[in-house]
């Protein structure tokens, strides 16, 4: 049985431990400014012809649910990866476009470039953890994240940027903000309440996952942002193959490649298609193969999470994915989330 966790007691750990606070320093920052105001204001007059949401590897990701909450109010939304944007969709680049822009740093070479390519010809939205950052300052608004600083890869500004877009949809759709407050402030003792249990969750994936060579994860909807954000944190952290992909796409060729050392989580995710969801994972173990669900009573308890309101359902869910990269770390022996070829921000095209 799979014991020492010395190896993964470090600096990612620390502030995977400190997402409680970072959610808390979060929200209670959260303010709709007289610039964000006037921008949602004429964003529901009609002035934009579009919205394009844009943000490279999890800050891309963490776009899935506002980019279906807009759709859902009847506003034309893109999401387009800022790299192919900044190259190859440059005719976006016009008055009529209202550009959500997220970045942890601010200061990425896909960030940067898109300020200089805009030219203020787009309205431009910042949603941050840097508020000096050469994304900030080019944006005609920002809405702040105040998750401080973080070691490596993204957990807490990731699951912060999750809350404040949220919080940037509701100005954006003209929600109650005071209802969105107290939907927010469920998170912040539900993560708590989760890591409180770490180690338990880690040995015990160590051991679940200890024939284990290929990863996937699954989704659909708003929880394709765990299925991609997760796949991600896997390969930074651990240096592990994961594939992050919609539930729908799986069967269309990976479903192909279960086995014994194949294992699939499968994300619940909302009503409208959670028994599709579960019907997979089914349907993998059928064929003996190796799948769980992450959700409210989940068999195993490290995939359990606490029951929720939708607003908090993709910071939840990334929590199973985080002790993941931790019980792979351990297995292998290696620190979790010590980049040895990448950088905390990425300056290079």
């Amino acid at each position: 049985m799979f014991e020492d966790l010395a190896i993964v007691e470090g600096e990612y750990l620390r502030d995977l431990l400190h997402q409680p606070q970072a959610l808390e320093n979060t929200l209670a920052a959260l303010e709709t400014s007289k610039p964000l105001q006037d921008v949602a204001a004429r964003l529901n007059k009609g002035k934009f012809q579009r919205v394009v949401l844009t943000g490279m590897g999890s800050s891309f990701h963490a776009l899935h649910p506002l980019n279906l909450q807009l759709i859902s109010r009847g506003i034309t939304s893109l999401m387009v990866e800022t790299s192919e944007l900044v190259h190859y969709n440059k005719q976006l680049f016009d008055p009529r476009t209202l550009i959500v822009a997220v970045s942890q740093s601010g200061q990425s070479a896909e960030m940067v470039r898109l300020a200089q390519t805009n030219h203020k010809r787009c309205t431009v939205i910042a949603v941050t953890n840097t508020p000096d950052s050469a994304l900030a300052r080019h944006a005609n608004a920002a809405v702040l994240t105040n998750a401080g600083s973080e070691f490596s890869v993204s957990c807490k500004t990731y699951v912060t940027a999750l809350m404040a877009l949220k919080w940037l949809g509701d100005v954006l759709c003209e929600r109650s903000l005071r209802h969105t407050r107290k939907e927010l402030k469920e998170a912040c003792p539900a993560v708590a309440a989760y890591l409180a249990d770490w180690k338990d969750y880690v040995r015990g994936l160590a051991q679940a996952l200890k024939n284990t060579r290929h990863l996937f994860l699954l989704g659909r909807g708003a929880s394709l942002a765990s299925a991609g954000t997760g796949a991600l944190i896997i390969k930074e952290s651990d240096h592990f193959p994961a594939e992050g992909m919609s539930s729908a796409a799986f069967r269309h060729g990976p479903f192909e490649m279960l086995g014994s050392e194949t294992f699939v989580l499968v994300f619940a995710g909302d009503a409208k298609t959670r028994d599709l969801n579960q019907s997979l994972r089914d349907d993998i173990r059928q064929q003996e193969g190796n799948s769980e669900l992450v959700d409210e009573g989940a068999s195993l308890p490290a995939f359990s999470i606490a029951e929720h309101g939708p607003s908090i359902r993709q910071i939840l869910e990334i929590l199973p994915v985080q002790m993941i990269t931790l019980a792979l770390a351990a297995r292998s022996g290696r620190e979790a989330g010590r980049f040895e070829l990448a950088t905390k921000v990425t300056t290079t095209e």
